[in-house]
């Protein structure tokens, strides 16, 4: 379990929150808006109304007690810069933002924070990926050219099991799980048989996935 400060609470803010309680972490909550705060109290530990760019607020929330301040505000770039800013100015261990567009990630990478998410980047890629072939079920990019490929398994591989397919040999792919009736199973062995009612999950070079899978 790790305790989080979450900066910004609009649609994004709110559904980070939301998987945050589902996966058992400790979050403090801060919007400016009071209808904001109100509407995620059901999913945090805490919550409080103030102004993420006054550095007495953030001081008086000990951000350097938390595992990581996420800074979710979306509607606003100059609150975002200063407020990615000032955690890290006040000692926040793990500073991570959003950023809407190309430049403002750089903004951001410049003046505090560690890592920056670009969710409609993101997306957009995961739409672009998705809709190239039927096979394509889930899509996650990875670093220097890898990714996570969660895919429908091809017709000739029928029957086989991984041993048979020896993918990793053939094209540098490593087999991470089989999805069965909905439920991912990652205990792969040599002997897992793959079947129609099965989809595959696979981590490799995109370019060694598109080849394998004919993308």
């Amino acid at each position: 379990m790790k305790t989080i400060l979450l900066i910004g609470l609009g649609r994004f803010g709110r559904h980070i929150a939301m998987k945050l309680n589902d996966l058992g972490h400790e979050v403090m909550a801060v919007d400016s808006d009071e209808e904001r705060v109100n509407a995620v109290l059901p999913f945090v530990t805490a919550a409080q109304i103030g102004d993420s760019t006054n550095s007495d607020f953030l001081t008086s929330l000990g951000v350097g007690n938390y595992d990581a301040c996420i800074v979710a505000i979306g509607d606003d770039f100059q609150n975002s810069l200063e407020t990615a800013s000032l955690l890290k100015e006040l000692g926040a261990r793990k500073v991570i933002a959003r950023a809407s567009r190309g430049v403002q990630e750089k903004f951001l990478l410049r003046n505090g924070a560690d890592e920056v998410v670009y969710p409609e980047k993101q997306l957009a890629a995961w739409t672009a990926i998705r809709c190239t072939s039927d096979h394509i079920l889930d899509y996650i990019e990875l670093d220097d050219g890898y990714a996570i490929y969660e895919l429908s398994i091809p017709e000739n591989w029928m029957g086989k099991t991984i041993l048979q397919l020896d993918i990793r040999k053939k094209y540098g792919i490593n087999v991470l799980g089989v999805r069965d009736g909905g439920r991912l199973n990652m205990n792969v062995t040599p002997d897992t048989l793959l079947d129609t009612e099965r989809s595959i999950l696979v981590l490799g070079h995109e370019k060694s996935i598109q080849k394998c899978f004919k993308i």
